[in-house]
């Protein structure tokens, strides 16, 4: 379940038909293969939730049973209603939830990192990032198109904050977070797309206790 009410538009229309691609089924994947040998969530957040889709499905593929959602605007047109916030402290005391996860929102961000720190100060056990990362000028100018043909007929800007040479990830792991699952390259693409998945990551980090 999630823990905001489903918008009436969850079922039918543009929404579904785009929301239901292979790229957000791998993901899907993904993310049940990553938790499948995690013990059981009561509470995830969902930060950057976007239309909702993931708050909506998760709870039904995997052991997640509620989540939040969270975001800094509200899709016309969306899975579930997100809690708004104004993109800085999340309105949530340190450790509220089991999982916080973010799929494809890092890089939107302003600053990704503290984003990040936002997210680790909010979970007590799980962190799980879908996000992407590049080495180079190529991989930047790749992931910049993909941006903007993924998003812009969203009206979804990106300020291409990608992440480089995996900074995201040495930084989670200086931090007390331990890898617990990792998927790289990630097989979000097929076809002629499929020779950008290795700019596709996903992974999840349990707290160290302390």
């Amino acid at each position: 379940m999630t823990s905001n009410s489903t918008h009436p538009s969850n079922a039918r229309g543009l929404i579904d038909r785009l929301s239901t691609s292979a790229y957000r089924r791998s993901i899907l994947d993904g993310i049940t293969a990553a938790l499948k040998d995690s013990s059981p969530v009561n509470q995830a957040l969902d930060f950057g939730a976007g239309d909702g889709f993931f708050a909506a499905n998760l709870p039904q593929l995997t052991a997640i049973e509620q989540v939040t959602p969270i975001d800094v605007v509200e899709r016309i047109s969306s899975w579930v209603k997100p809690m708004l916030y104004d993109g800085g402290r999340l309105p949530f005391d340190d450790r509220s939830f089991d999982l916080c996860y973010a799929i494809d929102v890092l890089h939107h961000c302003p600053d990704p990192l503290a984003a990040l720190a936002e997210m680790m100060r909010c979970t007590r056990r799980y962190l799980l990032i879908k996000d992407h990362n590049h080495n180079g000028p190529l991989g930047r100018v790749v992931l910049a198109v993909l941006d903007e043909l993924g998003n812009r007929r969203f009206g979804i800007p990106s300020p291409q904050h990608y992440q480089q040479r995996w900074a995201w990830v040495d930084w989670i792991e200086s931090q007390g977070f331990v890898r617990r699952h990792w998927s790289h390259p990630m097989a979000c693409h097929r076809g002629v797309l499929a020779s950008t998945n290795s700019l596709q990551f996903l992974g999840l980090w349990a707290r160290q206790h302390d």
